[in-house]
């Protein structure tokens, strides 16, 4: 499974990848994202699926980009031909795969900004080729194992909320599907992009770079939990505190007879 998180907000694009491919007798590790950028063209793409149809649309998206770049002016236009090339993907792949019992797998993530974009953009990719733009509303999307880290993400991200801010709830989203699922792992890749800069920053984490985080952040949980206002509890509580301790019950085990 994977961890695949973007974000949009007002100032700009964070992009937040695991990078476990496998796990059970062999833990395998690999990228899942990549930048693409030059001049005022910055791109980057995180894929979860299938590892070879990842490998493979990856691979014949950037050929193209690389033959024809300078005609992409807008991501969409490249977001298009990412989704030509998963749609070829599954045309050469897609019945060997079904025979295999593989299922043809791959949602893509890709955000950025190109020379005539009048903001950063954020694009989700559907394995069928066909795509939506995250929007303000929901300024973020997850792909692979999404289940964990979404109540945070939805408690505390809004469109107006700062990089930084963004930058440490997109953490804790990954700590706690991390701590709730075994196929999600360090190291941890992080992109950043500012809009109107057309310069993506990429960086990577390992568990001892986040460690001090992680554990700040499981002290605090346990302590508010502890000091959650809950009158209600004693409703529940209260008549069993009415009852006195039972002896321990005789040993009733039969004899022999």
């Amino acid at each position: 499974m994977t961890f695949c998180l973007g974000m949009k907000v007002q100032d700009g694009l964070i992009g937040i990848a695991d990078t476990r491919v496998t796990t059970g007798v062999e833990c395998i590790t690999a990228r899942k994202v990549s930048i693409h950028q030059h001049g005022r063209h910055s791109m980057f793409l995180m894929t979860s699926g299938l590892r070879s149809v990842r490998d493979k649309a990856v691979t014949y998206f950037e050929e193209v980009i690389g033959e024809g770049d300078q005609t992409f002016d807008k991501l969409y236009k490249a977001v298009n031909v990412l989704a030509t090339q998963i749609r070829r993907v599954a045309e050469e792949d897609r019945e060997p795969l079904d025979k295999g019992g593989l299922p043809f797998n791959l949602h893509a993530l890709v955000g950025g900004q190109l020379e005539n974009d009048p903001e950063h953009k954020l694009y989700l990719l559907y394995p069928a080729g066909n795509w939506v733009e995250v929007s303000e509303g929901t300024p973020y999307c997850i792909i692979g194992e999404s289940g964990y880290g979404k109540p945070l993400l939805d408690r505390v991200l809004r469109y107006e909320s700062s990089m930084d801010l963004a930058l440490k709830v997109g953490f804790l989203a990954f700590d706690a599907t991390r701590t709730s699922s075994t196929s999600v792992e360090y190291p941890l890749d992080v992109v950043a992009y500012r809009t109107d800069t057309f310069d993506i920053v990429e960086s990577r984490f390992e568990k001892d770079d986040l460690l001090n985080s992680s554990a700040w952040w499981q002290a605090r949980i346990a302590e508010s939990v502890d000091q959650l206002p809950a009158k209600w509890t004693e409703r529940v509580l209260a008549p069993l505190s009415n009852h006195t301790t039972r002896s321990p019950r005789p040993d009733r085990t039969p004899g022999p007879t």
